[in-house]
């Protein structure tokens, strides 16, 4: 398959050298500041219909407007960039009207994903135990630019859907009030901390942690390709769950 990476940064040098490992080939990389010799044009345009699917590690503002244009050059795309949350319905719109395939997350890896997994189960299970609340903490690397990270934000979202005394999620801080009804998510960065994300059960007479430490960051870019090969030929507006489900075999909802 042919791939296109938008944004060659740490991320997409990882996805560069995952795509050509699982034997694609890539032969448009567009990076409007990089000066990496992989670099094939520094604007997003007609070198586009070169690529089956573009993986996008960009800039969050951008999203809008490249999906736009992955639609009028009928590529499909992974949208790996976090930050650009909402303008979810906006971007909907926009892969509905335009006819292509993209899949999004705020984390492509496997194992995180098989975390997400777990956590909807757990989060299930607590919903019937008054007496337990929950809480996520994240850590990442000092040079993360967004917090909390979009893996918080899914997993925040993942409990909201599965706790019903929950109904808010909300980045903890000095001004946040804390509640019964609140979900909140703590961040912190230090170091070179690739990703940790906790989720926290807490009773008056025992704790739960549930955790996911990544090693390193090949796990995220080896799912973005794997994403890449699952949007291939579909068409619609599909998450993480969507192929995840396929993958493990349990209901798949059809977006398209």
């Amino acid at each position: 398959m042919r791939i296109g990476i938008v944004g060659y940064g740490r991320m997409g040098r990882l996805i560069h050298r995952a795509a050509l490992a699982r034997g694609h080939e890539v032969p448009v990389v567009v990076d409007p500041s990089g000066s990496a010799p992989a670099i094939t044009s520094t604007v997003l345009g007609e070198d586009l219909p070169q690529v089956e699917v573009v993986i996008d590690f960009s800039n969050p503002s951008a999203v809008p407007e490249n999906v736009k244009l992955y639609g009028q050059m009928q590529t499909s795309a992974v949208i790996g960039t976090t930050g650009w949350y909402g303008e979810m319905d906006k971007v909907a719109q926009i892969v509905k009207r335009v006819g292509i395939g993209v899949i999004w997350s705020g984390n492509f890896s496997l194992g995180v994903n098989l975390f997400f997994q777990l956590v909807r189960s757990a989060g299930e299970i607590i919903n019937r135990f008054d007496g337990y609340d929950v809480t996520i903490h994240e850590m990442h690397h000092h040079h993360k630019v967004d917090s909390p990270s979009g893996t918080a934000e899914m997993l925040g979202h993942i409990l909201l859907n599965a706790v019903d005394r929950k109904k808010q999620v909300a980045s903890a801080g000095p001004n946040i009030q804390p509640g019964e009804e609140k979900l909140l998510i703590s961040s912190a960065r230090c170091g070179s901390v690739p990703g940790v994300h906790q989720v926290i059960i807490d009773g008056d007479s025992d704790t739960i942690l549930l955790e996911h430490s990544a090693r390193n960051r090949e796990g995220f870019a080896s799912g973005a390709v794997m994403a890449a090969e699952w949007i291939a030929g579909r068409k619609g507006f599909y998450n993480i769950d969507d192929m995840m489900q396929t993958i493990i075999g349990g209901k798949h909802n059809e977006n398209s």
